[in-house]
């Protein structure tokens, strides 16, 4: 792996910690100040995390240079339809695995992470900012 290719995968990686910290804080913030049930408070902080990864991954780590709001619109919607992609096959792989085969769980979404994380990144670098990953 050269230098650049390792600076590319830590700007992701940083992004997905930013956004991760964000989703808790988030989450924290929804449920004990505006007592706001689990689930709300769940899809309230995904949406604004994603919304934060759609905007760095955008400009800091894939460097998009599409600035055409047609360009920018079918960005965010191919970025925001494959994180609900992403998300449902994690949901599928923990049922299948977790709770149908009864697999140690915390180890399942480890794994299952890693398998989301890998799908992200290739398809933000192959599929959603094609034009300006370099």
């Amino acid at each position: 792996m050269n230098l650049k290719t390792f600076k590319h995968l830590m700007l992701y990686g940083i992004v997905g910690l930013i956004a991760t910290l964000i989703d808790i804080f988030v989450y924290w913030f929804v449920t004990r100040v505006f007592g706001v049930s689990v689930v709300p408070s769940t899809i309230t902080a995904w949406f604004i995390s994603l919304v934060f990864s759609y905007y760095a991954n955008r400009k800091y780590v894939f460097h998009s240079t599409n600035n055409s709001i047609i360009a920018v619109i079918f960005e965010a919607v191919y970025f925001f339809a494959c994180r609900l992609a992403t998300g449902a096959l994690d949901v599928a792989i923990m049922y299948i695995f977790a709770d149908l085969m009864g697999l140690n769980d915390v180890i399942v979404k480890i794994v299952s992470n890693i398998v989301v994380i890998i799908l992200n990144y290739i398809a933000s670098r192959v599929f959603i900012f094609k034009e300006s990953g370099k």
